[in-house]
């Protein structure tokens, strides 16, 4: 996946509670907010291992303008999914060893914002991801204005839905058609703003979920603006969607996680990190005890394809490829209040 405009992709995180970080150590599992899934055991050190390798790359390659060094790195969206992979390890984000990385991310952030449309970049992948990104830092870091910034940004997701005769998006707020990779983004937005505290209507996230089923093949797999064609990576957002808006029991949705798990290791050739992004979040909300199974394929995967230097590499450069690989193990920590179950 990329930010990038005009450029289909594949396929396309709750209450916002204060980290509990003077409690935690980095060395043991956060148990989810809600209280279920208690993860008593210490994260495993593999994990650890690859997790502050890849933290370690991204620190490192920042700029001092809050952004990343590669093309990607300078998206709004990559930016977004940056900070995230940082605050999924869990250090108080406020006063911790990477506050300061965050403070500036966050400073990019928000000078990409229109602040009259509250639109974010210009594509609609930017402004979903950065959106997400918006939410999941609100309540946990100490900004006034992170509220005003992601009522803006949600108010233009809604926008642009309204006026979208399918009720889903594509790459712009005006655009007319929909697919489910820039939908997926927005529909995942929608769910941590109205985890955070924002007013979603329910009829935004039904539409949008009615969006999805348009877009369901039989066998249940999900295609891009149709049942056509479907892919993994487009089911792993389909999937991620209505188990965040707790419908699992969706007609088909039972077609649709068999497609999913019909090969556990499946690795996406064209976008592999995008791929991992989506399925580990569908997995474990549907099914904790297959996210482990698959959880334990994807570390050793992602250990062997990890540079030296700690990143990873892919079509849309480093910074995207290692906040993304990073984020579909953060799972195991379970910081974010988008992973609560």
């Amino acid at each position: 996946m990329s930010c990038v405009e005009h450029q289909p992709k594949p396929g396309g995180l709750g209450r916002i509670l204060v980290f509990l970080f003077a409690s935690a150590t980095l060395s043991l599992a956060q148990s989810p907010a809600s209280g279920r899934d208690r993860l008593p055991d210490p994260v495993r050190p593999e994990v650890e291992a690859l997790y502050r390798k890849g933290l370690n790359y991204l620190i490192g390659a920042q700029t001092p303008e809050g952004c990343w060094q590669d093309r990607y790195g300078r998206f709004p969206g990559v930016v977004g999914l940056t900070m995230m992979a940082i605050l999924a390890h869990g250090e108080d984000p406020n006063h911790g060893p990477y506050h300061k990385h965050l403070k500036r991310a966050l400073d990019f952030l928000l000078k990409k914002q229109n602040t009259e449309t509250g639109y974010i970049g210009d594509s609609m992948y930017n402004h979903g991801f950065a959106t997400v990104a918006l939410a999941e830092c609100y309540g946990s870091i100490d900004d006034d204005r992170l509220g005003p910034a992601l009522k803006k940004a949600t108010e233009l997701i809604l926008t642009a839905q309204s006026q979208n005769p399918r009720f889903g998006w594509r790459y712009r707020p005006e655009s007319k058609d929909a697919d489910t990779t820039v939908s997926g983004a927005q529909m995942v937005a929608l769910f941590a703003a109205r985890n955070a505290g924002i007013g979603v209507p329910d009829d935004a996230l039904d539409r949008g979920l009615a969006f999805f089923s348009s877009c369901q093949s039989p066998g249940g797999g999900f295609g891009y603006s149709s049942p056509g064609s479907p892919n993994v990576p487009r089911t792993a957002i389909g999937v991620l969607v209505f188990a965040l808006a707790h419908q699992n029991d969706a007609p088909g949705l039972d077609q649709s996680f068999r497609y999913l798990t019909q090969d556990l290791d499946y690795r996406d050739q064209n976008y592999p990190f995008y791929y991992e992004y989506y399925m580990a979040q569908a997995l474990f909300q549907v099914d904790p005890a297959m996210w482990k199974a698959w959880d334990e394929r994807n570390v050793i995967y992602l250990t062997e394809n990890q540079s030296e230097d700690g990143s990873w590499d892919g079509s849309n450069g480093p910074t995207f490829a290692t906040a993304a690989a990073l984020l579909s193990t953060a799972l195991n920590y379970r910081f974010l209040p988008i992973y609560e179950r």
